[in-house]
């Protein structure tokens, strides 16, 4: 059977027929990757009895799905954001979604948070959004108007999910099976930005769910803050369809073509600020005390990935990245850490879930409480119905450890540790593992690392397209179309 997907040129509506391999398609100033043309390129056009009239003389194919396509072809999309959190990332990649928001079904915006990230600060783009919608309608009918947006934006898990990797439903997670299980054939794609708890949550509490939903998952120090739910999705859920990219993403703002106007800080200078109220909240962002006028957009890879010509296959090109079958990662337990507490020469892979395991004497009051202390951040411990204390942990980078048990109980408060972490060799992704049908990660072929990042390079290399079409968007928030 034909797939058809529609694309968009100037506002004109195209559709076309995705080929098995690549046909070259001509492109006026086409900048192109190392692997050769861009992934959102590759359409054989056909004529469409209704749009048969625009095919004439148009020689640009664009890079993206329709903003002009019936809601049942665009992707059906919930992001789960910890915007307001511990970085200001979320807030740029939800000017993104905004204004590309044409081009998909956008059915949930949940705040997902690690740290002081809530409901409010998604509600607060959306404010900017409707300041701009007057001019962001102009160019397509399918933009969402404010009010629906305001409507689909849920508070999330503000807790750690406990020791189980699960707790109690949250209007986030509630809201996720709701839209789960809708009658639409099309996935429900869940694009975690933050924490994963409250996929964690929907998926215990339904698994139902599971056949209806795509995951991409933005990892790396997400994973880390949330490491319980994720344990408790790759050991309850291993059939999950998931994307788990925790350092591809790196991509969009690390290598690639930075000269003149596509570095990172003349790129919003240029194209951002001055751009309607969502170009200058951008544009005037700040995050510790520093502005942040600059590109990062971390989680913005996962929306773009959605537009390209197969996001059913993520071992094939696209601006959000280049995936492999994700191997049997080991999951490391330190036990009776109290006697024998790992230590520098002991190996866990990065990105790893490893766990430490403490039995003291005696049992804790019930007001204890303890944290693991990593790199001056903390994470929670959890004493389980025996009295024995366990702490969960992802290491993120490929370097030697160090932690402190930090404790309003001294039979635990200072105790030390420590462990190596270590990037797996390139021949991983040749072991796909049999226990995840579904899952994918990062390619750890060095080949395609950035900056010592795996698989960064399959999405900087598609830096200057990837920007270049997110300048005009921008330029739809400061002016109308023309008529």
């Amino acid at each position: 059977m034909k797939r058809l997907r529609s694309i968009l040129d100037g506002g004109s509506v195209w559709w076309g027929e995705v080929p098995d391999e690549p046909v070259a398609v001509a492109r006026p100033q086409d900048v192109r990757g190392s692997r050769g043309r861009s992934p959102h390129q590759n359409f054989k056009l056909h004529r469409h009895p209704i749009l048969a009239c625009v095919l004439a003389g148009i020689m640009h194919l664009p890079a993206f799905a329709s903003t002009n396509a019936p809601a049942d072809l665009r992707p059906r999309v919930i992001v789960c954001s910890d915007i307001g959190g511990t970085d200001f990332d979320d807030f740029q990649s939800m000017i993104h979604l905004f204004v590309y928001a044409d081009a998909f079904d956008i059915e949930g915006l949940i705040s997902s948070p690690y740290g002081p990230g809530r409901k409010e600060h998604i509600l607060k783009v959306i404010d900017d959004y409707a300041r701009d919608y007057p001019n962001l309608k102009t160019y397509s009918t399918n933009y969402p108007t404010p009010e629906v947006l305001r409507a689909i934006t849920k508070q999330g898990a503000i807790d750690s999910a406990g020791l189980r990797g699960f707790g109690k439903p949250t209007e986030g997670s509630e809201w996720i099976i709701r839209c789960a299980k809708r009658a639409d054939p099309r996935p429900l794609w869940i694009l975690v930005w933050g924490g994963i708890d409250d996929l964690a949550q929907a998926l215990h509490d339904d698994p139902t769910i599971k056949s209806k939903i795509h995951v991409y998952f933005i990892g790396g120090p997400n994973k880390k803050w949330s490491a319980p739910a994720y344990d408790y999705i790759a050991r309850e859920q291993p059939d999950l369809w998931i994307i788990e990219a925790n350092e591809t993403y790196r991509g969009w703002f690390t290598g690639g073509d930075q000269s003149g106007e596509w570095g990172n800080d003349d790129f919003v200078a240029r194209h951002v600020a001055g751009h309607g109220v969502l170009g200058d909240f951008f544009a005037g962002l700040s995050f510790g005390g520093k502005a942040r006028a600059t590109i990062k957009m971390g989680d913005t890879p996962s929306l773009v990935y959605l537009l390209g010509k197969t996001p059913e296959d993520p071992s094939r090109d696209s601006w959000g990245g280049r995936f492999v079958r994700a191997w049997d990662r080991r999951r490391y337990v330190f036990d009776h850490a109290e006697t024998n507490a790992p230590t520098a020469a002991d190996k866990v892979e990065t990105f790893s879930i490893m766990e430490l395991i403490y039995h003291p004497a005696i049992n804790a009051p019930a007001d204890a409480a303890a944290t693991l202390v990593v790199d001056k951040q903390n994470f929670p411990g959890f004493a389980d119905e025996a009295g024995v204390w366990h702490f969960i942990f992802s290491p993120k980078d490929t370097k030697t450890w160090s932690y402190t048990i930090k404790s309003t109980w001294p039979a635990l408060a200072g105790k030390t540790g420590g462990f190596t972490s270590y990037w797996p060799p390139s021949k991983q992704a040749a072991r796909p593992s049999s226990c995840y049908p579904n899952w994918w990660t990062d390619d750890p072929d060095p080949a395609v690392a950035e900056g010592g990042f795996a698989g960064a390079k399959t999405v900087s290399q598609w830096r200057v397209d990837f920007l270049r079409d997110f300048a005009a968007r921008m330029e739809r928030c400061q002016a109308p179309a023309a008529k």
